[in-house]
């Protein structure tokens, strides 16, 4: 291991103080804090609110938590010479990660990505407006010594259809509100709970928000309850991204240490809570006129959300606390609205099947169509329904983070900058990037329709190994010289940064990427093709395939058979679903039946598990090679 000087940095190892603490301090942020010596810099930066990018939570897998180091000393490691050039690491770029903190720090962090491209409009289905909060507005008699009926009782007789029970809060600024109004008001209910009171005729301001509680992304949609329409929409990361990309690495980080579990909930309180403050500020409506929020989110994101240990989730035999959570405020889920709020959270059928899936069914109608269908949502964790009104079947499988971008040696996620589509021809290689900029990484969708074309140009064989250079040559001549080596590993160029040649600098598919994918292909056909066999149906019995979640939305239809990730069907039969996850919260605080809908499902949906099944492995080995 050697050392680097920064340029800006001491000379010599800055003492600590007599409590032994180092001073860390973050730009641009200002942020400044004081730990032990031994500390790596990412846990000191989670620990206290600093976000810096990370895939796999620390552990040194995805080398995207890169920060420069201004002042202090960091040692070079060998995974730093491997994520910078020589001049990078003189300039003090570092892994934060493998930073052990020895002295004083000043460390700028770059931005992270907060508002990634993300589905935001889903199926649309249509439901009778019927939500669970009502405002009634009504015109009371004064008191007097002949009439000394009590200001609850006055208020119930106007309401005398509703049976109500009031919550303390009212009650304390019952008599107030009354009289400062001349007894003119509206009544604010959820369901039988009369949860506010409010001066004048306030009926036209009734609002709700809607989240899909994603693990890499989160998204909220402001509804006006009168009408039914979105208001606003707004999407940003999870901030308990630097805990890892995904629920294992979150789990696992619980799991060794039982204090994760807090800073865990209130990052995932703070998204909720600003996106809430965002769709608000959009859609010109005041917090407090926000009556009622639903999340829809997976059975690890959901737990923690509400401060439930998730750690039985990530070992065997894989058990929830519970299936139904409770009915709780919103301002115990972190989020800022009126102080009496409440949020519905949507129940999990399974470990690993939650409450986005019950939502994506409740929006796809999956209960209610005749039609054969598979529904997909394909994430880190790949969920699947199979089936019609008749019978409705689930499962979940490992499909790992290469969709997410980690894991793979040029990926990033799905915003400015991220290759999303690629064509391949005899002419060379087309691109289309996220925010028409420069390219600076591939996304799930771009590394999908790579590997698909390059099989479509026989430059990839079945087995997943890229061609020799002489058949590349006489196969696709005019992509060969983009086929080439990066030390021992084979690649495959993309986009070249600076000169031609220079491998190392550009973005490339490398054969590890390729195999990353493929796993990823084989769990998830597996998957479907187990469900296909309990079903007791075959692959062309399928009417039509749904593509959930963000992912879903960009990913192409045709090069998702071509890779075999969804069954050989016409493509017009491949539909993009779009995020259902967040329509089925909007359906569930547009209309009571649509809730109780989502309810229902848990009842009749069939739970697949696929860990104990003995012919998993060897279909999965049946569905590593790609269809040619």
């Amino acid at each position: 291991m050697s050392e680097v000087r920064v340029p800006e940095g001491p000379t010599e190892v800055a003492s600590t103080d007599g409590r032994g603490r180092l001073d860390l301090l973050f730009e641009p942020s200002g942020r400044k804090v004081r730990v032990p010596p031994g500390v790596f810099l990412f846990d000191a930066a989670s620990w206290n609110g600093v976000a810096i990018d990370s895939t796999c939570g620390g552990h040194g897998t995805c080398r995207k938590c890169k920060v420069q180091v201004l002042e202090g000393l960091a040692p070079i490691t060998n995974l730093d010479t491997r994520a910078f050039s020589i001049e990078e690491l003189r300039n003090g770029w570092r892994l934060a990660c493998r930073i052990e903190v020895a002295t004083d720090l000043r460390v700028d962090v770059p931005p992270l990505m907060t508002r990634p491209k993300a589905a935001t409009v889903g199926v649309g289905r249509k439901v009778i407006l019927r939500p669970a909060v009502q405002k009634r507005y009504v015109e009371l008699t004064e008191p007097s010594l002949s009439d000394q009926t009590t200001d609850l009782d006055r208020l119930f007789a106007s309401l005398d259809d509703l049976e109500l029970r009031p919550e303390l809060p009212v009650l304390r600024s019952l008599g107030r509100v009354l009289r400062k109004s001349d007894y003119k008001v509206t009544a604010v209910v959820i369901d039988n709970v009369l949860i506010a009171v409010e001066p004048g005729d306030t009926t036209e301001r009734m609002f709700a928000i809607a989240f899909d509680l994603g693990t890499t992304t989160v998204v909220a949609t402001l509804l006006n309850l009168t009408t039914g329409a979105p208001v606003a929409v707004q999407s940003m990361l999870n901030k308990q991204q630097p805990f890892g990309a995904d629920v294992i690495t979150r789990i696992s980080a619980i799991m060794m240490d039982a204090n994760a579990l807090e800073p865990l909930t209130r990052l995932a309180h703070e998204t909720l809570d600003e996106l809430a403050q965002a769709v608000c500020e959009e859609g010109g409506v005041d917090p407090s006129e926000v009556y009622e929020i639903a999340m829809a989110g997976n059975a690890t994101m959901t737990h923690i959300v509400l401060g439930i240990d998730p750690e039985a989730l990530g070992v065997a035999p894989f058990i929830m606390s519970t299936k139904l959570f409770p009915e709780v405020l919103a301002s115990e889920v972190g989020v800022h609205v009126h102080e009496r709020a409440r949020a519905v959270v949507f129940p999990a059928l399974g470990a690993y099947v939650g409450g986005d899936i019950i939502a994506g069914m409740l929006a796809s109608g999956m209960d209610r169509d005749s039609r054969l269908r598979l529904f997909l949502d394909i994430g880190t964790n790949c969920e699947l329904v199979l089936g019609n009104s008749d019978r409705l079947l689930a499962t979940a499988a490992p499909a790992g983070p290469a969709f997410e971008g980690a894991a793979i040696r040029c990926g990033m996620r799905a915003a400015p900058g991220a290759i999303e589509v690629v064509k391949l021809s005899a002419e060379g290689v087309e691109l289309r990037v996220i925010g028409d900029v420069e390219p600076e990484g591939l996304c799930g969708s771009g590394l999908v329709d790579v590997v698909a074309e390059l099989i479509q140009q026989k430059l990839i064989d079945a087995s997943g190994r890229f061609v020799s250079d002489e058949e590349a040559a006489r196969l696709a001549p005019g992509l060969a010289a983009r086929l080439t080596q990066l030390a021992d590993l084979r690649v495959f160029v993309l986009h070249w940064q600076g000169n031609v040649g220079d491998v190392e600098k550009s973005i490339f598919l490398s054969q590890r990427d390729v195999r990353e994918l493929q796993f990823a292909k084989a769990a998830i056909a597996t998957g479907w093709h187990i469900l296909l066999e309990e079903a007791g149906v075959k692959e062309e019995d399928l009417q039509q395939v749904l593509l959930a979640g963000s992912f879903g939305s960009y990913l192409s239809p045709a090069s998702a058979v071509r890779l075999g990730l969804v069954p050989k069907l016409p493509i017009l039969r491949i539909v993009s679903a779009g995020n259902v996850a967040g329509e089925g919260a909007k359906m569930a605080l547009l209309s009571l039946r649509e809730r109780t809908g989502a309810m229902t499902l848990l009842e009749e949906v069939e739970y697949v598990e696929l860990s104990d099944r003995k012919d998993f492995n060897d279909q999965f080995v049946d569905q590593l090679a790609f269809p040619v």
